[in-house]
């Protein structure tokens, strides 16, 4: 009876949303904020204006730990119940009538919502991330995405702080510390993308050829890292209004980075918050950059923030078509080659997918990132094939104008495509949409229509023939040279060296066996402006010629690296491997790499710093410390790492007895 109880509840809880949406029309939450930096608490005056659709007797909202007080129903109390999960008002509710619900709440959010560096030395910030994680920890909404509603929140935070959030600022308050900042949206939307930030940031101001402002946030001590991290931003954005061919939907765009987030980027209606780690330089800009993500949460404004997905089935008309979309902004910057070179990198994943029989129709809910994306990507490039530009294009134009602001599933774009191309796609959506396995053979003969991707295929030395050493210093692709690089390191010569940076690169990643007659030649990759050369060059010249270990570590010594520090990294690690090596500093060596592994950096410092401790067997009480810290942190990617190192250290009778006692009172 007990098991029969429980299936029924939760039954009943997943008809509650669709039950609702049929009987009470939400349009309006607008909230006043404040925070408790200390005890990480939010505290919150929000006001619902709501239309009943059906007779009802009660009404709810999506609360996840929230406490209430004074619950107003049109200025009146009223009965309600709070479950944890649901905030459950009672009334005679009449149809047709407007109502204003009222409250005063405050919550102790476990996910959606996050105080970052107000415990350690880390940027002092609060960000939020509404999906997969529901904004109803922070703020009572409804999880549904198909509840599109109108949000416009005042919060109220130190003056010394910016404070940034969806829509227009239309007015700040300024009140001796503290100032408040109000945000008003237009048009209505999924909570899973309510978005606000706290931090310490300047802006850079940028104008669309339509009029939309843009603003690029930073950290004030990152003012020359704005170019090479936003590079690109106004001409995807105006790339994309145009072949789109529906205006940008929202009154701005803002971009903002944070720290610590928890995924490369997300698209919160009209407010980006991305990873800092895409905060870079120019020399990092070819080997890690925003484009692509800043290309992708862009694209989601229309696909995803505009038009939703009824459901998860759906899924693949944000992230597939944000994935399309992006690659096309990256082919007006890079060029068609560099199209038809990611499609081809798609399809060699999805077909590793179809190889190992984890593949998935698209439309499974449950179906991998890669599927979604990916294979949402290929699916709209050979549609577009398949039907011409022109239908596609028109099509795209009346499914988005037709929803907007509203929700959608894949019949509501394939009927569109096939009204404007006169096409039954029955065939085509059963290949690409429903069938598990990716169409092998259709992607490869769309491929084969680039040139260069046959270039690609052609040259192969797998099976090492006489055109090998020709292919090693001719002129072809960087792709290709690559590839033959990593195909027969050992037979790269001098001449090989003159080619590009990207296939200079490839030797500093492939050759790890250094001839010495190549020993100079190799040397001049440490002057190479890209970071993951450096590395790799740095590697292994330490490894083949140690009796030059100190020349290569005195000219490589003030190199930071990528946003993880990965050359600095290295560069410690085998400073401190170097016995004869400026032994006088060997401890500040040790310090600094320790302190790496501090919560004031991001977790891709730490995570690379651990590595190398382990690797040099050094886990003295400060970096368990900080080992003991890092698996309770919120990313669940570290967390796991660190609870496996753990793990693992606690089997040494020497860690054991620290791990615990440094476990009992964190």
């Amino acid at each position: 009876m007990k098991g029969l109880l429980f299936y029924f509840l939760l039954f009943f809880a997943g008809l509650a949303h669709a039950q609702q949406l049929e009987i009470v029309d939400f349009s309006h939450i607008k909230a006043e904020l404040s925070f408790n930096v200390d005890s990480s608490k939010v505290y919150g005056l929000a006001e619902y204006q709501f239309k009943i659709l059906k007779p009802v007797d009660s009404v709810f909202l999506d609360t996840i730990n929230i406490n209430f007080d004074e619950v107003l129903l049109n200025n009146e109390k009223v009965p309600f119940k709070n479950n944890a999960k649901q905030l459950v008002v009672y009334s005679k509710f009449k149809t047709g009538e407007p109502y204003n619900l009222r409250f005063k709440y405050e919550a102790q959010p476990k996910k959606a919502l996050y105080f970052v560096g107000w415990k350690n030395e880390a940027p002092n910030q609060i960000w939020t991330q509404g999906q997969g994680k529901y904004t109803s920890n922070w703020l009572p909404s409804l999880d549904d995405t198909n509840d599109k509603i109108e949000f416009d929140l005042s919060i109220t935070f130190n003056s010394d702080y910016e404070v940034i959030s969806n829509g227009n600022l239309v007015n700040k308050e300024v009140e001796a510390e503290n100032t408040t900042w109000h945000y008003d949206m237009k048009e209505p939307m999924s909570s899973y993308l309510v978005a606000l930030v706290v931090g310490k940031y300047k802006v850079y101001k940028e104008i669309s050829n339509s009029g939309i402002p843009l603003e690029m946030y930073y950290y004030p001590e990152d003012s020359l890292k704005v170019e090479p991290t936003y590079r690109y931003s106004k001409q995807m954005f105006d790339f994309l209004e145009n072949e789109i061919g529906v205006p940008y939907p929202w009154q701005n765009y803002k971009q903002i980075p944070v720290h610590d987030f928890l995924y490369a980027g997300m698209e919160n209606t009209s407010a980006t918050i991305f990873s800092d780690g895409f905060v870079i330089d120019s020399i990092a800009f070819v080997d890690r950059n925003y484009v692509n993500v800043n290309a992708h949460e862009l694209a989601h404004q229309w696909f995803g923030d505009y038009v939703t997905a009824k459901s998860g089935e759906h899924h693949w008309l944000q992230e597939g078509f944000a994935t399309y979309y992006a690659l096309l902004a990256e082919q007006d910057v890079f060029g068609e080659n560099y199209y038809y070179w990611r499609l081809y990198e798609y399809a060699q994943e999805l077909m590793d997918q179809n190889r190992s029989g984890t593949s998935t129709s698209l439309l499974n809910p449950k179906s991998s990132s890669n599927t979604f994306y990916k294979r949402g990507a290929w699916v709209l490039h050979v549609l577009r094939e398949k039907v011409g530009d022109k239908a596609f294009k028109k099509a795209l134009k009346v499914y988005l104008e037709k929803h907007s602001f509203s929700n959608v599933e894949t019949t509501d774009f394939i009927s569109e495509v096939e009204k404007t191309s006169g096409e039954d796609l029955s065939d085509f959506v059963n290949s690409w949409l429903v069938q598990v396995d990716f169409p092998v053979d259709e992607a490869i003969e769309s491929l084969m229509q680039s040139a260069f991707i046959q270039e690609y295929e052609m040259v192969d030395c797998e099976l090492v023939t006489s055109k090998c050493d020709y292919y090693l210093t001719a002129p072809i692709s960087d792709q290709a040279k690559e590839k033959v690089i990593s195909q027969i390191p050992n037979r790269v010569t001098s001449d090989v060296f003159e080619g590009s940076l990207k296939a200079r690169q490839a030797i500093a990643k492939n050759v790890d066996e250094i001839p010495l007659n190549l020993k100079v030649n190799y040397e001049t990759l440490l002057d190479d402006e890209s970071y993951v050369t450096l590395e790799s060059a740095l590697f292994h010249l330490w490894i083949n010629f140690p009796e030059n270990r100190a020349v290569y570590l005195n000219k490589t010594n003030d190199i930071v690296g990528l946003s993880d520090k990965n050359v600095r990294q290295l560069w410690l690690a085998l400073a401190l491997s170097t016995p004869s090596f400026k032994p006088e500093s060997k401890t500040e060596f040790l310090n600094e790499l320790i302190n790496y592994s501090n919560p004031k950096y991001g977790f891709e410092v730490r995570l690379t710093a651990f590595n190398y401790l382990n690797s040099l067997g050094i886990f003295n009480e400060e970096v368990l410390a900080n080992l003991v810290d890092a698996s309770g942190h919120y990313n669940w990617q570290f967390n796991k790492f660190a609870k496996n190192m753990l793990e693992e250290l606690s089997k040494n009778s020497d860690y054991q007895e620290i791990i615990l006692r440094l476990k009992n009172t964190n």
